[in-house]
């Protein structure tokens, strides 16, 4: 047996959004002698669809305080304001765009060293090229190896159309007075309606989902001290539900709201998830999955202000109903729609549609080029409730076999599927954080 503890590491992140610069900032810290190689088609890291945002009025959904790139330093990211200038506190919320140019520093440290490398390309095809080796090939046939693969391409988004303006797209020239349709009543629609307040638009917006749920609003609060040995892991989702409530009351009753169950639960959904057979998650996804959305991923005060105003005066509506399909006629669009509680289908003349009808779609329909090939070689499968590529609890990606490759991994939103919540800061940074140290750590060789 010798010991292996002074090898190099060499790993490929593919993807440079919020993910892929975490996964690298993290393989980085973790040891002196682990090597990144980051991929990313576009020519800036730490954007993604999240934090691309150029307008400065899209904000974070959460506050500063919990926004660190460091699991056990949450001042990392306000010292990083200091630095920069920004006379911000613990509590508030900070634009997208100014998170983007956060995450894009982390790897400052090591810019122009040996120890990253940072390729601007489109990743087409991942190869186990040899027994705990993988080569990714990139379009324009360059060809990397290493020894792990980390997946960070982030959330499938969908193809675009010619009826349907793309929401993490600024949409083109509107009409001052021309109404607009969004579909999706998410955290995505906000930024739309802010935008289009903001450009002087005075046309009516309306916003339609099939339940018309907005984002609860954040407040002041305190996690309640749940443990892990009170949750009710592997329960049928009704009594899920009737426990999340009486913390809820919990809560109130010591003086807090809701969003203190809320928050004392989030350590913990992995866990919850995990422990669920397949029958009872796809039962949440069809009727609980909204509910939880809205409640667990909140509005900054401001931003609910600018809704509640465009409300109380009429320019924005919310519609109940399912969106069947969108035609263009000559400068508009006509929208179709079924309205909630009816079987009647309704028409709508609008001057454009936008498509905010957030993450979870379909993998395979909506894949690149590299998931395309992953699916098509074996390397990978889709989840049975079709919302990721299949992992283990260790984010390792699952063949068509059913194995667990040993060599690569998914973080972020790739690894959904299996861990649910992984899409917001906190627990990718804990995700990469402890993948990093793992593949890190000293291995014996025989």
């Amino acid at each position: 047996m010798n010991d292996q503890s002074h090898a190099q590491l060499h790993a490929l992140v593919i993807g440079g959004g919020a993910s892929g610069v975490l996964a690298a900032f993290h393989l980085l810290r973790a040891s002196p002698r682990s090597r990144v190689t980051l991929v990313e088609r576009s020519d800036r890291l730490g954007a993604g669809i999240a934090y691309g945002s150029p307008d400065p009025d899209h904000l974070l959904n959460t506050r500063v305080v919990n926004m660190s790139a460091l699991p056990n330093d949450p001042d990392h990211f306000l010292h990083w304001l200091q630095a920069d200038g920004q006379d911000k506190t613990p509590g508030c919320f900070v634009s997208r765009q100014t998170y983007g140019r956060y995450l894009e520093s982390l790897l400052d440290p090591w810019r122009g060293s040996s120890r990253l490398v940072i390729l601007q390309g489109e990743a087409i095809r991942l190869v186990e090229s040899r027994p705990r080796r993988v080569t990714l090939h990139l379009e324009d046939g360059r060809r990397v190896s290493a020894d792990h693969a980390l997946l960070a391409t982030g959330h499938a988004r969908p193809r675009p159309t010619t009826h349907l303006e793309d929401a993490w797209e600024t949409p083109g020239q509107l009409p001052r007075a021309g109404r607009v349709a969004i579909l999706g009543t998410g955290l995505s629609m906000v930024d739309q309606v802010i935008s289009l307040l903001k450009s002087g638009h005075q046309g009516e917006i309306l916003a339609m989902s099939r339940r018309g749920l907005l984002p609860q609003v954040h407040h002041a609060g305190q996690p309640r001290a749940i443990q892990l040995a009170a949750v009710p892991l592997g329960a049928q989702a009704s009594e899920i539900l009737r426990w999340l409530r009486l913390e809820a009351r919990a809560a109130e009753a010591a003086g807090g709201t809701w969003r203190d169950a809320v928050d004392g639960l989030r350590p913990y959904i992995r866990a919850l998830w995990s422990s669920l057979p397949v029958a009872t998650r796809s039962r949440f996804l069809r009727h609980g999955a909204a509910w939880w959305e809205v409640h667990r991923h909140r509005l900054p005060p401001e931003s609910a202000a600018l809704l509640q105003e465009a409300q109380a005066r009429g320019q924005l509506i919310l519609q109940r109903g399912a969106f069947l399909d969108a035609t263009r006629e000559g400068d508009g669009v006509t929208l179709r729609y079924r309205p909630r509680g009816t079987k009647v289908v309704a028409g709508l003349q609008v001057a454009a549609v936008i498509d905010c009808r957030g993450i979870r779609r379909d993998p395979e329909a909506h894949a690149t080029p590299l998931v395309q090939n992953l699916l098509a070689d074996g390397l990978a499968r889709i989840d049975p409730l079709r919302i990721g590529l299949e992992t283990d609890r260790q984010a390792a990606l699952v063949d068509a076999r059913g194995l667990a490759s040993p060599i690569i991994h998914a973080v972020g939103p790739t690894a959904r599927a299996a861990l649910w919540e992984i899409t917001a800061v906190p627990d990718i940074r804990s995700q990469c954080a402890e993948l990093a140290a793992r593949l890190t750590q000293p291995h014996p060789a025989f």
